[in-house]
């Protein structure tokens, strides 16, 4: 399977950002994902996982929030949700593999099953949505640690873990084991690679 370079991601989020606001909130976000994931990747027990594949994970997986911009570059929050699927379907037509495409539609919270689409009255089809190689988990688990909400910010393991719980305690569950099996990430200084003083400015503050 061929995995694209940052270049080639990158010229993916300018072609679907609507704005340049949206790009540098949506790329910045996945970068900095990529950047918590690599240096999970540094433990010697998980030096046997694909980091390319990874860091194509990282910059692919919320690309389809950029479906959810309307003409005047106001975001759908109330359909959110939907991101992943509207990722995979913009990977799918631009020719990329199912297991890229997965990142998008396989790493929203802890994983969304067919239970948690039908009895929350998600607007998705119902499935499960679970990631399930070690990549799908790194990426998704990864992703918890910063979120795009304005100011942007980074959150702690015990941050997410609070959040979380709202959804109920099998989440929690979830969460505490993609945190056994990963461990606790370093976020100090988790910013691009080569762009410290942009991210610094969206980032805003760091748990």
């Amino acid at each position: 399977m061929s995995i694209p370079g940052p270049d080639e991601i990158r010229a993916l989020h300018e072609k679907y950002a609507p704005t340049a606001e949206a790009f540098a909130l949506v790329h910045t976000h996945c970068e900095i994902v990529w950047s918590i994931a690599r240096r999970l990747l540094s433990a010697p027990r998980l030096r046997h996982l694909d980091a390319d594949l990874v860091r194509a994970g990282c910059l692919l997986h919320d690309i389809g929030v950029y479906r959810l911009y309307d003409a005047d570059g106001r975001l759908d929050h109330a359909r959110y949700i939907r991101h992943g699927l509207l990722g995979h379907e913009i990977l799918e037509q631009e020719g990329f593999p199912e297991p890229l495409r997965r990142f998008c539609s396989h790493h929203t919270g802890v994983g969304l099953t067919r239970h948690d689409v039908l009895s929350q009255g998600l607007p998705l089809p119902p499935a499960d949505y679970l990631a399930v190689t070690e990549e799908e988990r790194l990426v998704m688990y990864a992703d918890k640690f910063h979120t795009k909400s304005r100011p942007s910010a980074f959150l702690t393991a015990d941050d997410y873990a609070a959040h979380v719980r709202r959804f109920g305690e099998d989440k929690v569950t979830a969460f505490q084991a993609l945190r056994a099996e990963f461990g606790d990430p370093e976020l100090s200084g988790a910013v691009p690679c080569g762009d410290t003083g942009r991210a610094a400015g969206v980032l805003g503050r760091s748990e």
